[in-house]
């Protein structure tokens, strides 16, 4: 943007001092400003310790160098507001309101020394026809050149947070989304829940014997089987719902449009799923899964207490010697057997 501005910023100065019939080293110092300079500032960017610094300093020369070509062109109006306008624009792109507050005094102080040092000439302040037309590019080309790179510096800060925002929502170690997530969809379901009576089950997984699986064969062995329960969990469910990892070793999956009997269908194919797919070393060290099953009824207080039913069940389901499925207790549930087994 610096290479382009002040190539285009050139030509209203040009047009000027082709007018005022100016000297050979106003020309010499233009021709630097305008096609060297670029070049330069990037260079001393690039080689320095601090780049962003560095930069900063860079703006500051801009923003005098255009204060002394000001004074040059005896103030002649066109010509000079347009290049203190796009000096002013590029400050606070780059930096703020504050920036330009900086960068300011120096763009004063440089006019005023050239002015003074070129004997103070007359003020002109009439801009002639090829003035007009010499500033016609800079006035178009650069702002809309600007706003395009603003546009797709926009984008990519939008694409970068929409990435930042996934990353926050998903584990890791198994691509699931993470129990930030979960929660907020469990809110989400329960309170659709209370408005339209759709019915809904929050279901608890805990991988059994998961710490023998690490001590015995390893992290790295525990972690695949966290993987294998993720996989399960994604194949067995459907889009509308949503499995996550709740945290260490359990799982939790939110089942919308599901009821009980529904839902300790799809349980029993996870655990069947998960024994045929846990590899040896789980199968040594019998790793199975308990889960616990709550549906969703009007006496729940919050999306808390709709977990704490289904961890209740699954303890049960723990309790009652694993790789079992447990329904919570409520009295919206229709009876129904409270285990099933694997023969």
């Amino acid at each position: 943007m610096r290479m382009l501005g002040l190539a285009l910023g050139m030509l209203p100065i040009a047009s000027v001092l082709y007018a005022n019939d100016a000297s050979a080293w106003a020309w010499g110092l233009l021709l630097f400003n305008g096609l060297a300079w670029p070049h330069v500032a990037w260079w001393l960017a690039r080689r320095s310790r601090d780049p962003r610094g560095t930069e900063f300093r860079n703006l500051v020369l801009d923003s005098a160098a255009g204060g002394a070509w000001v004074a040059v062109m005896q103030f002649n109006l066109l010509p000079s507001a347009l290049l203190l306008t796009m000096l002013t624009v590029d400050k606070i792109g780059v930096a703020g309101w504050r920036f330009l507050a900086r960068t300011g005094p120096a763009q004063v102080a440089a006019c005023l020394v050239v002015w003074a040092l070129s004997g103070f000439p007359p003020v002109r302040l009439e801009s002639s026809m090829a003035n007009i037309v010499a500033s016609l590019p800079f006035m178009f080309i650069y702002p809309l050149a600007l706003s395009m790179v603003t546009h797709a510096l926009g984008q990519r800060v939008w694409r970068q947070n929409r990435q930042l925002e996934r990353l926050n929502r998903i584990d890791v170690l198994t691509g699931l989304p993470n129990r930030r997530h979960w929660d907020e969809v469990a809110d989400s379901e329960l309170a659709r829940y209370l408005r339209s009576r759709r019915p809904a089950v929050v279901m608890l997984i805990d991988v059994d014997n998961f710490k023998e699986v690490n001590d015995a064969h390893g992290h790295g062995t525990g972690d695949e089987v966290l993987r294998c329960v993720a996989r399960v969990l994604r194949s067995s469910v459907r889009e509308i719902d949503t499995p996550a990892r709740y945290g260490g070793d359990e799982f939790a999956v939110l089942l919308a449009e599901a009821d009980v009997r529904g839902a300790r269908t799809v349980a029993e194919r996870i655990r069947t799923r998960f024994l045929e797919e846990r590899g040896e070393a789980a199968a040594a060290e019998h790793c199975t899964l308990s889960i616990g099953l709550a549906e969703a009824d009007r006496l729940l207080v919050d999306a808390d207490d709709w977990v704490r039913r289904a961890d209740a069940a699954m303890y049960r389901a723990k309790a009652g010697g694993r790789d079992r499925i447990d329904v919570a207790d409520s009295p919206w549930i229709a009876a129904a057997p409270q285990e099933s087994r694997a023969p």
